[in-house]
């Protein structure tokens, strides 16, 4: 079992900052990576962020030197910084978590960038 409950979104001014958190609980070892994937209307979600168990990250390219995602050490909960924030941010953030050849979503967390 595993739990994954995103927070922080909100409505934000363009060139702004958010921080969206991912708290998770539940079977939380054995964990492969946690990310950040976003929805906006009409498109298909898509990898904003990850962080492997190595410590590795990955950036979708249009959020690169904007967002940066990090965790505490037990993966209890995984952020995803984001400054400098575009109308083209809105989207609907979903926290995700790989274990054990499983992947794991949030409820989602709404981020709205106006202009």
């Amino acid at each position: 079992q595993v739990r994954l409950v995103e927070s922080g979104g909100g409505l934000v001014q363009a060139g702004g900052s958010l921080r969206v958190s991912c708290a998770a609980s539940g079977s939380i070892f054995s964990i492969t990576a946690m990310g950040w994937y976003r929805q906006a209307p009409g498109k298909q979600r898509e990898l904003v962020a990850r962080i492997s168990s190595g410590g590795s990250t990955n950036y979708v390219e249009s959020v690169k030197g904007r967002f940066t995602i990090a965790r505490d050490n037990a993966w209890n909960t995984v952020y995803l910084q984001m400054n400098s924030l575009k109308p083209e941010d809105t989207a609907v953030y979903y926290c995700d978590l790989e274990r054990r050849g499983i992947q794991y979503w949030g409820q989602g967390t709404q981020v709205t960038v106006s202009s």
